[in-house]
């Protein structure tokens, strides 16, 4: 079954189509990213968490698990369709991120612009990188490379993100095995979201940072999720020692904080400490920061405490923002992102 997450926006209305977005504006509705859901009972699962609009996409591995690149990009299309049909009654509830096959970057682009322009989409969600080969969800040796898209090769796909002016969720995915069991075989427990999610995607952002695709695309705008799967806590080593490699040919033009500050926002979820938040604050800035919760693998009443101050085990939220930063936070910087009031 594929899975999909969603951005859900509390008492909020957005049309999604062709000719313009139009949203009910009641300024007081958190946004939040990275839920998961399944393709079946939209409507059910909206009421659960009690949300107005939801932006779906599908999650990992979805179809960056699909090696064979003419399966991957069929999927693709099938997966964005049938998204784009079953939110086609309920635009007012439902809007979408792309699907894509990354085998082929120009192919990529191409579906990025139909999604965007047709289909009313608000951007595209990749989750990490992409199994390319002869087999669908397993590796044998020598047929599955994995592709990422920090390359030269994928410049027509970064330069058609620019143009369309959309932001590119990057989402975490499994290891597929062997490489899984090869890393994690012996250490089962740290396997996804306690260690694995944030070690495999942080290695795959800084290569945007390091093989200077910011540099190439200065207006590109990328999310990653759980607090930026914990770059923003390792900055200044980073910065320190990249500076070594200027000698091996690093090609990168400025150090890792000013990409962070300029082209990659980060969201909460699943990532409640507000310790940590002030501290990332303090190192890319809060304007780089937005709510999310990461259901349903965390609860939105862990969130709604967070938020509210009475989340045991860290400090207080609202005692240390004041109510502008926190409003920021909770949908501000996301209604600019996704471009709802344009």
């Amino acid at each position: 079954m594929l899975v999909l997450t969603c951005f859900a926006v509390l008492g909020s209305i957005l049309q999604l189509g062709v000719n313009g977005r139009q949203w009910n504006d009641t300024g007081v509705g958190t946004i939040i990213f990275e839920e998961a859901w399944t393709i079946p009972d939209l409507a059910f699962q909206s009421g659960y968490v009690r949300s107005s609009t939801m932006v779906l996409s599908c999650a990992s591995p979805c179809i960056q698990g699909f090696a064979d690149a003419a399966n991957a990009s069929a999927m693709a299309k099938t997966v964005n369709d049938v998204l784009a049909d079953q939110i086609a009654n309920n635009t007012l509830r439902f809007g979408a991120f792309a699907s894509l096959a990354m085998q082929d970057p120009a192919e990529a682009a191409l579906e990025l612009n139909r999604t965007v322009t047709e289909l009313g989409f608000l951007g595209a969600l990749v989750n990490d990188y992409q199994v390319s080969g002869t087999e669908d969800n397993s590796l044998i040796c020598g047929a599955v490379t994995f592709l990422f898209y920090d390359t030269p090769a994928y410049d027509v796909f970064w330069q058609m993100v620019v143009d369309l002016d959309v932001p590119v969720y990057f989402h975490p995915r499994t290891n597929p095995d062997p490489v899984g069991s090869l890393l994690y075989g012996t250490q089962p427990f740290i396997r996804g979201p306690v260690q694995e999610f944030a070690n495999t995607l942080a290695n795959h952002i800084l290569a945007l940072c390091t093989n200077g695709v910011f540099d190439r695309f200065p207006t590109l705008k990328i999310i990653s999720g759980h607090l930026g799967e914990r770059i923003p806590s390792d900055l200044w080593r980073i910065n320190d020692q990249l500076p070594r490699q200027v000698v091996k040919g690093l090609p990168m033009r400025q150090n890792v904080t000013f990409y962070l500050q300029n082209n990659v926002f980060e969201t909460t979820s699943g990532n409640f400490g507000t310790e940590l938040f002030l501290f990332h604050s303090s190192q890319i800035g809060m304007d780089r920061i937005l709510y999310s919760v990461d259901y349903p693998f965390v609860s939105m009443e862990q969130g709604e405490s967070w938020l509210n101050g009475t989340l045991a085990g860290t400090a207080s939220l609202p005692g240390a923002l004041n109510p502008t930063e926190l409003m920021a936070l909770k949908r501000g910087r996301a209604i600019e992102l996704l471009k709802l009031n344009d």
